[in-house]
């Protein structure tokens, strides 16, 4: 086992749209006071009675990836904002604990569970980055009372219901995903209670239709044919799993959960790092993902639970493929649901425009636009809405830069190059600095620089992506790194560097007909603002050696990667996926992926 940890709460300066990403989440998203009293406000009357849905999960579903984004930041504005919330939903719990959207007459129904959770999520990541032991103490007295109330009325004892009739969706999965913060509470506390609750919940498998965890561990059906196909719920259930084996050691459960993962990456994962091709199921997607959209597809929320379930394995492991996955994801699905543009969303569902959120909920492969649904919408008392996916994203946007620069007990792990600064501890316990630049994933070359009081031996480690490798010089010494962890270990000394380059070769990635282009960890895109005519029409592209001939140009504002292939009939340009059909209420909007190469 690795143990990789985070480094310090606004230890890191990172420019660049990863940089530039947190910053625009913590303003025009997290530092709305009002947002956050209007989240608050469902906890006390009722608010999801009529339809059974699912107003509570925004207030615990948006603080964990707000405090996810302090941790990156530091803000001390959007702390004291996070604080004022926390303290306002204390103040709603009720006397025997509970925190609920629901009244009691309405309790565990609908989505009534799945709300607590994200409550108590919701609370234990603010305990975490909470400075005042005061309010510390209250926040896990109020979590412990929170979950009580529920061990009260839910379980296999009897006159108690059982967690997977406590829904009718999804064979009650949506509930028993709560076993990832009852463990997390569990670890906090240490009491047994709750280490038994998540036991009785693993136990049911995670759903009344069939035992999900058998299912992964006989390794046999991919997940889009288990009896249930929820992507973002199961995801978060085998989550609650792997938290299990984090505070027990248990490894059923880790080799369950490495087995879930494999069968979802090979079955539903797209080029863009995400899954579900009908909105937000599980099905067959690594297969469907080239195929014109019946319907809006891969949600964002589905994009950021998938990350958080690589990275918790990444940690646990050092396993670089996880990391890969994640990069994946963020420079492509995720990045491409910031609505840069302010655009508003016509919503299907409400039959109305909607206004901008700062995240679309949905991310289209094959000639469609962005804009298509506001996922998971609902409506509050004074007619405004707010939306899932949108409340979900800040922790996908966080947990990238988070997960850059890590420390472990015998070196410094560096995963994606971001330029920038990161104050970090060096095994020996002193406080030093890591700077990168380059901009690696445009240009294939990083350099990194270490400043330290004294010498130090110790391993700095390098991720090589996978279907790469690397040159890295250091001190007049050359290695050849191929894919995975690269350890170079030696005395480190301040103003030491390591300069590495990666082969950046155009990749064409065939399926059913089509081709997507990949460099680097860019999918390249077309789109239909950047260029005249027909985006699904046959391009012709010039090869030597059996590659693609291309250039990379300047990029323009808000892309990644931009570059030119050179065509028979000329060239064309393609940008990086998630730049692309942007302002997506003008007219030709649509964007594709996935090509017609000949």
């Amino acid at each position: 086992m690795q143990g990789f940890r985070f480094i310090g709460t606004g230890c890191a300066a990172y420019g660049g749209i990863p940089g530039e990403y947190v910053r625009l989440t913590a303003e025009k998203q997290l530092k709305d006071a009002g947002l956050w009293h209007k989240f608050a406000s469902v906890f006390s009357a009722g608010a999801d009675d009529a339809d059974g849905a699912w107003r509570g999960e925004f207030w615990g579903k948006m603080m964990r990836g707000a405090c996810l984004v302090y941790r990156v930041l530091g803000d001390e504005e959007l702390y004291g904002i996070l604080t004022q919330t926390v303290r306002e939903l204390l103040a709603r719990q009720e006397p025997d604990g509970r925190i609920s959207s629901y009244s009691e007459d309405k309790e565990l129904e609908g989505w009534d569970v799945w709300g607590r959770k994200y409550v108590l999520t919701g609370l234990l990541h603010y305990r975490g980055i909470c400075r005042d032991e005061k309010l510390k103490t209250e926040v896990l007295s109020a979590a412990c009372r929170h979950a009580d109330a529920l061990l009260r009325r839910v379980g296999d004892g009897e006159g108690q219901i059982p967690v997977t009739a406590t829904s009718e969706a999804w064979g009650g999965l949506n509930s028993c995903t709560i076993c990832e913060p009852v463990v997390e509470l569990y670890k906090l506390t240490g009491e047994e209670r709750y280490l038994r609750f998540a036991e009785y919940i693993l136990s049911t498998g995670g759903c009344a239709a069939g035992n999900l965890l058998a299912l992964a561990a006989e390794d046999k059906l991919f997940p889009c044919e288990y009896p249930v196909t929820k992507a973002y719920e199961m995801m978060s259930f085998f989550e609650g799993a792997l938290a299990y084996y984090e505070a027990t050691g248990d490894g059923q459960y880790f080799s369950v959960v490495k087995k879930f993962v494999e069968k979802v990456y090979e079955s539903d994962i797209t080029v863009i790092g995400c899954a579900g091709c009908t909105h937000e199921l599980f099905d067959h997607s690594a297969v469907k993902q080239t195929e014109p959209p019946e319907i809006f597809m891969q949600e964002t929320c589905v994009t950021v639970t998938w990350m958080r379930l690589l990275a918790r394995l990444f940690l646990q492991t050092g396993d670089t493929k996880y990391a890969d996955r994640i990069e994946i994801s963020a420079r492509n699905a995720l990045y491409g649901s910031v609505n840069t543009q302010g655009c508003e969303i016509y919503s299907n569902v409400n039959g109305k425009w909607l206004p901008a959120f700062l995240f679309d909920s949905y991310s289209p492969l094959f000639n469609d636009r962005r804009g298509r649904e506001v996922g998971g919408s609902r409506a509050f008392s004074d007619g405004s809405y707010y939306g899932c996916c949108a409340s979900i994203a800040a922790a996908g946007i966080a947990l990238f830069p988070l997960m850059n620069v890590l420390q472990s007990e015998n070196g410094i792990a560096e995963l994606f190059y971001l330029d920038g600064t990161a104050r970090i501890q060096t095994p020996g316990g002193q406080d030093a600095v890591l700077a990168c630049e380059g901009n690696a994933a445009k240009t294939g070359r990083t350099k990194l620089s270490l400043s330290l009081p004294r010498r130090e031996k110790f391993a700095l480690l390098l991720r090589i992506p996978e279907g790469t490798a690397a040159r890295i010089r250091c001190r007049g010494k050359e290695y050849r790194a191929e894919a995975g962890l690269f350890r170079l270990e030696r005395e480190w000394d301040t103003g030491d560097a390591a300069e590495i380059s990666f082969d950046m070769q155009l990749r064409e990635l065939r399926l059913n007909g089509k081709t997507a282009l990949r460099r680097g960890p860019f999918v390249l895109a077309r789109d239909e603002q950047k260029e005249d005519g027909d985006i699904t029409s046959e391009l012709h592209p010039l090869r030597e050696n059996g590659r693609i001939v291309c250039e990379v140009l300047p990029e323009q504002a808000g892309e990644q990667l931009r570059v030119r292939i050179a065509c028979e009939d000329g060239g064309r340009i393609l940008t990086d996926y998630a730049s692309c059909g942007k302002n997506w209420n003008a007219g030709r909007s649509n964007i594709t992926a996935w090509m017609n190469i000949r």
